[in-house]
């Protein structure tokens, strides 16, 4: 039976008669597989570091509730407010990013966290979503009024976060939020020589970070060559996917997340190959895959640009994180801290890609206008 009929017109009626109910069953199904993960993988890590066992399973699930509760009021939102929503958070997410440089925490030789009330907040990872929509807004703006520069407006914007990105140090956080911005420039329709630009910068910049930033030209040497630095982790799970085989070990029988410092975020998915197998694992890729995909079918058929834009953004965002990590767990890139949608360990990347994903589910709602954002 559903939960409305489709003569209900209060706000949680129209809302179900025009919400994409299967994205929101696979952000469901995400959400699910990362709690069971997390029980899988975290206990052992808090054990190692001399915690209680179920540290990290109770922080992660107190963010749950939250989570599922922006997905869901933010998916209420008509577009126009999504945009409004998205410049307040790029303007927070941006203040509290140079305040990281001034008195942010250091984890591993990069300060990218705010310490608030023994709370941990990654200030970047809100950028991602909001900056999203921002530059997609800026762009389909300089389309419909010529005399609005709103793609310069995005290319300083983007320079802007960039440039904080880089001061952090989180070059490949820098990379995705690039790939992002590069996407919505293509769609938006600007001249070739642009797209070939931001490609060469890209090419120029991942050359100059190679000398730069000496923890970038590590990874990227350990990458071509594991027998030069320390590739313990990456030897570990693929070590991991191997003894899982195609079914797995057991839930619980796992032996990677006893001696893998990230088991519990960067390489979770070495923890679910082990103990649950191939065939969960495609499972797990399958949700995302579908996750994407199915945003961009309902795209096909979109008039106008600014949600166009925006959907994009926010699902390659979504769909190049989630390759990134289990490309890194796999071997086949340069290890990067990147957490796994949904499904690794980390407070300020479930509510970020909550954010994301409600607006994705709002902007992909079905209008009466179809031209319109109201």
């Amino acid at each position: 039976m559903s939960i409305a009929s489709r003569t209900d017109t209060s706000t949680l009626g129209r809302w179900w008669w025009t919400v994409d109910r299967w994205t929101i069953a696979a952000l469901g199904a995400l959400i699910a597989v990362g709690m069971l993960l997390t029980m899988a993988a975290s206990p052992a890590v808090a054990e190692r570091i001399g915690t209680d066992s179920f540290h990290f399973v109770r922080r992660q699930f107190a963010f749950l509730p939250l989570v599922v509760a922006v997905i869901f009021t933010v998916s209420l939102l008509t577009p126009r407010k999504v945009r409004r929503l998205a410049a307040v958070a790029f303007v927070g997410s941006l203040a509290m990013m140079a305040l990281t440089l001034v008195v942010g925490v250091e984890i591993k030789g990069a300060t990218r966290w705010l310490s608030v009330a023994g709370i941990s907040i990654q200030p970047s990872e809100f950028v991602k979503p909001s900056f999203a929509v921002v530059a997609a807004w800026m762009f389909a703006e300089s389309r419909r009024v010529p005399d609005f520069h709103g793609a310069w407006i995005s290319i300083g914007l983007f320079g802007l976060v960039s440039a904080l990105l880089l001061a952090q140090p989180d070059f490949g956080m820098t990379l995705v939020v690039t790939a992002v911005w590069g996407t919505q420039l293509f769609l938006a329709g600007l001249h070739l020589i642009w797209v070939v630009l931001v490609a060469a910068i890209c090419l120029g910049g991942i050359v100059a970070a190679y000398f730069v930033f000496p923890h970038v030209a590590s990874r990227i040497d350990r990458f071509l060559d594991p027998s030069v630095g320390d590739s313990f982790q990456v030897v570990k799970a693929l070590q991991a996917f191997q003894d899982g085989g195609i079914f797995g070990r057991g839930p619980g029988e796992g032996r990677v997340k006893a001696v893998l410092p990230d088991a519990h975020t960067d390489f979770i998915m070495a923890v679910a190959g082990e103990e649950f197998g191939l065939i969960a694992c495609l499972l797990v890729v399958g949700l995302f895959a579908f996750v994407v995909l199915r945003g961009f079918t309902r795209m096909l058929e979109e008039e106008n640009l600014f949600v166009l834009l925006a959907t994009s953004g926010l699902l390659v965002q979504f769909g190049l994180q989630s390759i990134v990590n289990m490309a890194s767990t796999l071997h086949l890139m340069p290890t990067k801290g990147m957490t796994l949608p949904f499904i690794s360990y980390g407070g300020s990347s479930l509510l970020a890609l909550g954010l994301g994903m409600g607006m994705v589910l709002a902007l992909t709602r079905r209008r009466a206008d179809p031209e319109g954002i109201d």
